[in-house]
């Protein structure tokens, strides 16, 4: 329905890349001042489940990315990324979920600059169905690859006189011509010697149903076994066969829970050269469990709060204790509000709201189900403490409220910065969060809050990776531009406080530890401006809202504005504005806006008249709009009356 092209609005491409009948290759030889090489596909119609079958290769140096370009959507969501050199030809496997939006897949090349390097692609095949599944009839075998040994490995068969032919599917287990993979203990030497067969990693979460046929000879000569592997290399045993040998080919249906990506990994092991053999063929996959009995997914989103609508599912050990408060702060120049929105509320524990000298606060959650590996993640601050020994910890209590282990206690004694916590834990048993703040002097407790917690399956460190739109500086400026022409200085990307005394974050958005981006006003004359820029945004038929943090504390704080840079328009589009001091703490807005042509998104910041007059930003995202709770609507504001005000 359409061929690939290479995209002319990445710096005219087409002179860099060589194409001939089996192969299309950028060299950086011939990239001259450009970065990289784009290749788009034809618009996509798939609306079932399909897989980027990609066989390629790095030399040298350089990466190849894949990405999905729905339509009328401002941005590209990398699928996939590589960047190991190697001297043979490497396949990759992309799983591209149903979507009744039609897209595109952008291939996008990046030597490194110097002789030598070039990236290649020798083939691309879309087709329809999940990467996973394979009946071994394809020469690049879906993927799938075998760990070498020097002994026993996986092969591939369909002459081996004792094993029998490929069946054919879903028919009969009679002799039929084709392929399947096989692996033989005539050549094991050692004891358990073992061969293991992975497919691709998938790159997105899956759930359901696993389905393969396997052949296998010899009582317990082998151990034949099917495994998960996620991307941090933890094993999950799936399935191991109730008996030794079989007659024909058996079929066999696994339940698969993922929340993240993984590998499915048949291996055998062999005690001896008299252990047999074991075939496998027609590994397919459904979205449906092959088990009724199966729990279906769990959401573990029920144990979520910001806190701005109550305590959601949290509920206080005692019922009439009054430890833990709801509180929210107006915007002041003292002290912090809440981590959400900067105006919203949170949950504070504290010794003013109890008559004893001290107290101990226990705040429960909902309960969990149990063999599930969950993702805590929470932001909690401290203000006053002489000793952090016990002034917030969290624990894992069972359904009959006793607890089961201590999961995290403060360490440090950061203060007045919303600090970002990400605990993973798992239990056998049904479990919940509790946080506990324990005050046994009034003079050595101060004030101890907590806001966003959050919950998801598996590890923390499955990071959700990259996501289009969204920049926290944590890794870098996100491809945003400065402007050197119009302005007289730049934005800075730091991390902790700023040099100048009352003025400037304390902290970042996203930890609280990490990195954003602000104006030194040191270093720049009052009106002097620095201007922030996006990458072009290709332009959206659908409205967007873009969310962004600011923070705007110091007396001599100037202007920030976010501005929209039409590619048929001269003129800028102002789309917020805010002037003068606002709050110690990091405010949010929400801008709906809406553009069908290229353009840029530009955060302005004025210097004002003093030094206390930094300004920072971080946490900017773009969303489908409109948004949801848009809140900050107005063009600009002066500084805020309210000082030090706490509302329960």
């Amino acid at each position: 329905t359409g061929s690939w092209r290479v995209d002319y609005t990445f710096d005219h491409m087409i002179d860099h890349v060589l194409a001939s009948s089996h192969v299309i290759t950028v060299d950086s030889a011939l990239l001259k001042e450009q970065q990289q090489a784009v290749l788009v596909s034809p618009v996509l119609d798939h609306q079932y489940w399909s897989c980027v079958r990609l066989v390629y290769q790095i030399t040298g140096g350089g990466s190849l990315q894949l990405f999905l370009r729905p339509d009328g959507d401002n941005f590209d969501y990398r699928m996939w990324t590589a960047n190991q050199a190697s001297d043979s030809w490497l396949i990759a496997s992309v799983d591209l979920a149903n979507s009744t939006t039609p897209y595109q897949v952008l291939l996008e090349g990046r030597p490194e600059r110097g002789s030598g390097n070039s990236v290649a692609i020798f083939e691309i095949h879309i087709v329809t169905g999940y990467c996973i599944e394979c009946n071994f009839e394809e020469h690049h075998l879906c993927g799938y690859s075998n760990s070498w040994n020097p002994n026993v490995n996986w092969y591939v068969g369909g002459s081996v006189a004792r094993v029998p032919e490929s069946h054919l599917p879903l028919i009969s287990l009679s002799p039929a011509p084709g392929h399947y993979m096989y692996v033989d203990s005539v050549y094991a030497k050692h004891f358990q010697e073992v061969a293991k067969l992975s497919s691709p990693m998938t790159t997105v979460p899956l759930a359901g149903c696993l389905s393969f046929y396997y052949n296998r000879d010899q009582e317990r000569g082998n151990i034949f076994s099917l495994f998960t592997r996620d991307q941090l290399g933890h094993y999950e045993d799936m399935w191991r066969p109730e008996v030794f040998a079989t007659a024909g080919w058996t079929l066999v249906s696994v339940d698969i829970k993922a929340p993240h990506p993984l590998e499915v990994v048949f291996e055998v092991a062999f005690n001896s050269a008299r252990g047999g053999y074991v075939a496998i063929d027609d590994i397919s996959f459904s979205p449906e469990f092959c088990h009724t009995d199966t729990e279906p997914n769990f959401d573990p989103s029920i144990a979520n709060c910001d806190f701005e609508d109550g305590l959601c599912l949290y509920h206080q050990e005692k019922t009439d204790s009054k430890e833990w408060s709801r509180v929210s702060v107006k915007p002041n120049a003292y002290r912090i509000g809440d981590h959400t929105t900067g105006v919203g509320c949170f949950l504070l524990v504290n010794t003013h709201s109890s008559s004893t000298p001290g107290y101990v606060g226990r705040l429960h959650g909902p309960l969990l189900p149990g063999n599930h590996k969950y993702c805590l993640r929470f932001y909690y601050l401290l203000h006053g403490f002489r000793k952090v020994d016990n002034a917030l910890a969290l624990y894992i209590y069972d359904e009959n409220n006793v607890a089961q282990e201590k999961v995290w206690s403060l360490t440090h004694t950061s203060r007045d910065v919303w600090t970002e916590v990400e605990i993973t834990y798992m239990k056998p048993m049904l479990s919940k969060v509790v946080f506990v703040s324990i005050c046994k002097n009034f003079w050595e407790c101060g004030l101890a809050a907590i806001d966003d917690i959050t919950v998801s399956l598996g590890d923390c460190q499955m990071t959700a990776g990259f996501l289009p739109g969204q920049c926290d500086f944590e890794s870098g400026v996100c491809g945003y531009i400065q402007d050197k022409k119009g302005d007289k200085a730049d934005w800075l990307r730091v991390r902790g406080h700023t040099p100048t005394s009352y003025t400037g974050p304390r902290g970042d958005h996203t930890t609280g530890v990490g990195y954003f981006m602000y104006i030194e006003a040191s270093l720049m004359r009052p009106g002097h401006k620095a201007r922030l820029l996006t990458s072009d945004l290709r332009g959206s038929s659908s409205p967007q809202c873009l969310i962004l943090f600011y923070h705007m504390h110091g007396s001599g704080s100037g202007l920030l504005s976010m501005l929209l840079r039409r590619s048929d328009r001269e003129q800028d589009a102002l789309l917020w504005r805010r002037r003068g001091e606002q709050s110690v703490s990091w405010m949010r807005v929400m801008v709906d806006y809406q553009c069908d042509v290229r353009h840029q998104i530009i955060f302005e910041a004025i210097r004002g008249p003093s030094l206390r007059s930094d300004i920072a930003i971080d946490d900017i995202s773009f969303k489908r709009g409109p948004c949801e709770d848009p809140g900050d609507f107005a063009p600009y504001s002066g500084f805020s009356e309210y000082f030090n005000e706490i509302e329960k």
